[in-house]
């Protein structure tokens, strides 16, 4: 199953066992995060309903990306400057996109089975 979530205004296609690079993320290194915002989830072909679907990631690490060097310059006015920035970004590992509604149902089923086993008694 793979989804389509947004976070730091971009979009990502997801699977269970992918390895993105996100806009920074509150969180060490180990904690784990859910990715709320899915766009659109699907099964091999096919396109599902995406209102229950959670995306539950790992924090690898907190890095930097690469370096970008701005330069600007005027001409003929001896105007150089040279400025670099490197963003700060989240590595993440999916965890496991699945439905928030399948684990509520299954919780509930095993209340139900326990419940009439706690009546008998």
């Amino acid at each position: 199953m793979f989804a389509v979530v947004r976070t730091g205004g971009k979009q990502y296609r997801v699977a269970a066992g992918d390895k993105i690079a996100v806009e920074k993320l509150a969180g060490e290194a180990g904690d784990k995060i859910t990715l709320g915002d899915v766009l659109l989830a699907g099964d091999g072909g096919e396109v599902k309903d995406s209102a229950g679907v959670v995306v539950s990631a790992e924090i690898i690490a907190q890095a930097k990306s690469e370096k970008v060097i701005v330069f600007k310059k005027r001409r003929r006015h001896n105007y150089r400057r040279r400025n670099g920035h490197r963003q700060q970004m989240t590595l993440l590992r999916i965890l496991s996109v699945g439905g928030a509604e399948k684990k509520a149902a299954k919780k509930a089923a095993k209340a139900e089975d326990a419940a009439p086993a706690a009546a008998a008694e």
